[in-house]
């Protein structure tokens, strides 16, 4: 036994991939709710200092015990080669709880301050407005965590029963519709209001995320990708070839500790109308936390679902009452992990390098480096998942249903963009030839509109040539695109939709056509530049990632 023991490590070498991989998720995760909440004019006080710390701290929890879960599996069965269960936020909720609950109330509660304020003639500043409501969001956001981990505690019991009453294309369905207008549009407008990055970013994740081709060094698409765009922005971003902006960002560390507090009751009234936006996202990611104890189990490791269950319903509970606004869940690819390498110190370097990342202000630090345009392809990508999986899971005989659940998330969204400040700004910012950080967003929103059905059919041919390992063709279609594209045959800034010849345009419009067009172009060179690695001629793999 002793000998057993002995072999039964916290750490090996493969911890180190586990770590990396993992790590990016979560980080990931919270950039794009940063990105999202900051854009829509909350103060970086409340996002840094008050949500990022107890959102961490749930994912540190989770971590932890899934460490020390492992650690007691290997110690049960004498095998050394136990893999800890993956947990992190949860990417659909963490986008679509953001945009459909933490924003409509910030805004809800702004509206009624402001109108307040002209009945009884009180003056109120623009900041005064913004930390208010900012603070009323994040007390419902808390609310909903404890909702949310409340559900899930009662999921644990009744799991089973509840997935079988309900069907997964409708459950699918209803996501699917996040998929397409909020994880799926809404990036594509960050994307190509910094196109020469943006592209560059989109490209790597459909060559080696989507298509499956792996990079040279089996370097992670993802982090590739992060990495060639963020470097890439930094670049050309100061010389002002990106047609931006730029500002350099300032090393600001948002220190903040969370503590147990009881004002997540002081947005549960408000809460309670939010509730049929927020189980379904539980119910996916309960449902998930089956699917992955699953999965784990016939790689060899078997944890008891209900406590898989229960921890996840315990790190949205301490995250609800320390301030958090983001569940976690446990992550699908535990036999992934396994196969590179990872047991039990993974998780736990994970939780730790998170949990005080939120708290002492380094991982809010590296999510302002990171250019919003760089992390929306990653949520292209899922949202590429969740309507193939929605498809899929629903069949043929379903689509139908699935597809007509995807209506009302296209009407949210644009409800969410028409009432945006921030598209009131950008339309002001293009009218008066103002440059702001990214192209002008309702400019970039009518150019992606326009000449629809010649863009959909070669950005289809352009992956399916990916897919099909045919590289040349593909770098074919995205030099097509910019040459369309720099003439307005697609991507037009006219309201009409109208060819034009770009210089002959007056700014800022003018930078559209000059934009689109080398980043199609450098697109086309990066996927042309890739046929000539190996990795390029392996076939694709039909089944897994």
């Amino acid at each position: 036994m002793e000998a057993t023991q002995q072999r039964i490590r916290w750490f090996v070498p493969g911890d180190i991939n586990g770590f990396f991989g993992l790590m990016v998720d979560n980080v990931a995760m919270l950039a794009f709710l940063a990105a999202i909440l900051l854009g829509c004019g909350f103060p970086a006080e409340i996002v840094f200092g008050k949500m990022f710390p107890g959102t961490a701290l749930g994912v540190l929890f989770g971590d932890l015990v899934y460490s020390w879960m492992a650690w007691r599996l290997a110690k049960r069965t004498g095998n050394p080669n136990v893999t800890s269960m993956p947990l992190g936020l949860d990417t659909p909720s963490t986008i679509g709880l953001a945009l459909a609950v933490l924003v409509p109330v910030f805004n809800l509660e702004s509206s009624r301050m402001i109108s307040e304020a002209a009945i009884m003639g009180m003056p109120l500043t623009q900041a005064d407005v913004a930390t208010a409501a900012a603070e009323m969001a994040w007390y419902v956001g808390m609310a909903i965590m404890v909702c949310i981990g409340l559900f899930k505690v009662l999921f644990a019991y009744i799991g089973p029963w509840l997935q079988k009453l309900i069907p997964g294309a409708a459950l699918l369905g209803s996501l699917a519709g996040i998929g397409f207008a909020l994880l799926g549009f809404l990036p594509l407008v960050d994307i190509f209001g910094l196109p020469i990055v943006g592209a560059l970013s989109l490209g790597l994740i459909l060559y080696a995320v989507i298509a499956r081709i792996k990079l040279p060094f089996n370097i992670p698409g993802v982090l590739m990708a992060v990495i060639a765009g963020s470097a890439l922005y930094y670049l050309l971003a100061p010389s002002g070839l990106l047609g931006v902006q730029y500002s350099a960002p300032m090393a600001d560390l948002h220190l903040g500790f969370p503590m147990p507090t009881l004002d997540f009751a002081r947005g549960m009234e408000m809460a309670l109308n939010f509730l049929p936006v927020a189980i379904p996202f539980a119910l996916l990611t309960s449902i998930g936390g089956i699917n992955v104890t699953e999965s784990a189990r016939a790689a060899g490791d078997d944890y008891k679902t209900k406590t898989v269950l229960l921890v996840d319903a315990a790190s949205a509970l301490i995250a609800g009452v320390c301030g958090g606004v983001v569940q976690t869940t446990p992550y699908i690819g535990q036999p992934a992990y396994k196969a590179m390498g990872s047991r039990i110190g993974y998780t736990l370097l994970v939780g730790v390098f998170v949990g005080l990342g939120g708290m002492l202000g380094y991982v809010s630090f590296i999510v302002e480096l990171i250019p919003k345009a760089v992390l929306a392809p990653i949520l292209v990508f899922v949202a590429l998942e969740i309507i193939s999986q929605a498809f899929r899971v629903g069949g043929s005989r379903y689509a139908p249903a699935v597809a007509f659940a995807c209506f009302p998330t296209i009407s949210n969204m644009l409800t969410i963009k028409l009432n945006s400040p921030d598209f009131a700004a950008s339309a002001q910012a293009a009218l008066s030839h103002l440059p702001g950080k990214a192209l002008p967003e309702m400019l970039v929103v009518l150019s992606l509109g326009n000449g629809f059905i010649i863009t959909a059919m070669l950005w289809g041919a352009a992956v399916i040539k990916l897919i099909d390992r045919k590289l040349h063709q593909a770098s074919a279609y995205f030099l097509t695109l910019s040459v369309l594209s720099f003439f307005g045959l697609i991507h037009s800034v006219n309201t009409n939709g109208s060819m034009y010849l770009p210089w002959t345009l007056p700014a800022p419009l003018y930078q559209i056509p000059y934009q689109f067009s080398a980043a199609y172009l450098v697109l086309a060179l990066v996927i042309f530049a890739l046929s000539y690695t190996k990795q390029s001629r392996e076939a694709f793999p039909e089944h897994g990632h």
